[in-house]
């Protein structure tokens, strides 16, 4: 299998890193761009990569027309009036499988929803049930891909979306909200990773759609349809978390470039944490700056339910604390690309340290160091977090480093130019 030694960096850090566009809000753009009615929206900034090449793929065979040769992307709103294609293969992309079944709902015909074997491992039932409450004929396998949806419409109404082990239940069917026939309300009671849902409100707002909160995890969306939008795609919080941990483990200033001072993507929550550990952290438009301290970082103990992809990077930075550190409430993990709790836990017992899994809580015991070959079990975050390893501590290597390719192709130039 191909792997890559890490360079260690025997220095602190002094880089600026513009992170890609953020694949959250690309792929939300995405859909409501499509579904808009007006003409061409235009995407500036958006992220190229495998996640977001599986979604404009998916969205061509809906007959959505979309300029995607140079930046800013075009796409040509359909007004609703969609194609159902037959089957899209989403690859290991969730979010683009979840969104693009609610979407789906919306094209006359059957369309079904499938992906790799992990895919069909990852859960679509609470979903699936939604979307049934709302009209829509819909079939699933034991409550994973591959789906099928007999589109048509959606009824306007009240609906109960189980939002309990992924966010992206009640996203995506926000995000088709605005096409429904009457006013529907959306309710997702056992809310997990919440910012992720602010996004999606933000972005159909950028589309005109007209949605407001009416009670806790509760929103009236209106009959709007959307509108074409030019939207400015924010650098990816996600992304950014790999760069910041690098400063806090070496030192040194790093800053992030295009990220605005009122952003509220969800893993952003790790400049708090860093903070915590010692770290030093400005947020200026469009700017965030974090320095590292001069000491050992500080253990700390923190509930990280609301970003769960900044986890992985938070436990690299664990193995370099002054003691245990206890990542709380973060069993979602185990739904992921991989069984991402399983996964930490067994990588930092292989680079030299501790981890035990305590319930749905990671707890990180530093230790000595040693050099390893990290299995990445084909997700980008498990390498892109235990190649931070390797910056601090020689022998590192990280196998199959293609896949980074999902969300930030440029992953390993960056670590390069630090």
């Amino acid at each position: 299998m191909e792997a890559l030694a890490i360079t260690t960096i025997d220095r602190p850090l002094e880089a600026v890193v513009r992170p890609p566009g953020s694949k959250s809000i690309t792929n939300r753009a995405l859909v409501a761009a499509a579904l808009a009615t007006g003409g061409v929206s235009r995407l500036e900034g958006p992220l190229e990569a495998d996640d977001t090449e599986v979604m404009r793929r998916a969205l061509r065979g809906f007959g959505v027309m979309i300029d995607d040769v140079d930046d800013p992307w075009l796409v040509l709103g359909t007004g609703g009036r969609l194609a159902a294609p037959g089957t899209v293969d989403v690859g290991a992309s969730g979010t683009s499988a979840r969104f693009l079944t609610a979407l789906a709902a919306l094209a006359p015909g059957s369309t079904t929803i499938d992906g790799t074997p992990r895919m069909r491992q990852r859960p679509i039932g609470e979903l699936t049930a939604a979307l049934a409450a709302l009209g829509v004929d819909v079939e699933t396998t034991d409550g994973c891909p591959p789906v099928t949806v007999h589109g048509g419409g959606l009824s306007g109404g009240t609906v109960t979306v189980d939002s309990a082990r992924s966010s992206q239940f009640v996203s995506a069917v926000l995000l088709v909200a605005p096409m429904a026939e009457g006013p529907l309300v959306v309710e997702a009671p056992g809310l997990v990773s919440s910012p992720y849902v602010e996004t999606t409100l933000e972005v159909m707002r950028a589309f005109g759609a007209t949605v407001r909160p009416c009670g806790e995890h509760r929103w009236r969306v209106e009959p709007t349809g959307y509108r074409t939008a030019h939207l400015e795609i924010e650098a990816d919080a996600s992304a950014a978390v790999y760069p910041l941990v690098a400063a806090a483990i070496l030192g040194g200033v790093v800053a992030i470039d295009g990220i605005p001072a009122a952003s509220t993507q969800a893993d952003l929550r790790i400049l708090e944490v860093l903070e915590a550990m010692g770290c030093e952290v400005w947020r200026r438009a469009g700017r965030v700056v974090l320095a590292g301290p001069s000491r050992r970082l500080t253990a700390v103990d923190v509930d990280m339910n609301s970003a769960p992809d900044a986890v992985l990077g938070l436990a690299v930075a664990c193995l370099f604390a002054d003691g245990p550190s206890r990542i709380r409430n973060v069993g979602n993990l185990r739904l992921k690309e991989t069984d991402r709790l399983t996964a930490l836990a067994t990588e930092i017992r292989r680079v030299g340290a501790d981890a035990r899994i305590e319930g749905d809580d990671l707890v990180v015991v530093p230790g000595e160091i040693r050099p390893a070959r990290v299995r990445t079990y084909d997700d980008h975050r498990m390498a892109m977090s235990f190649a931070l390893v390797g910056l601090a501590r020689p022998g590192i290597t990280i196998e199959n480093p293609r896949c980074v390719e999902k969300t930030w192709p440029g992953y390993f130039d960056m670590l390069s130019g630090l």
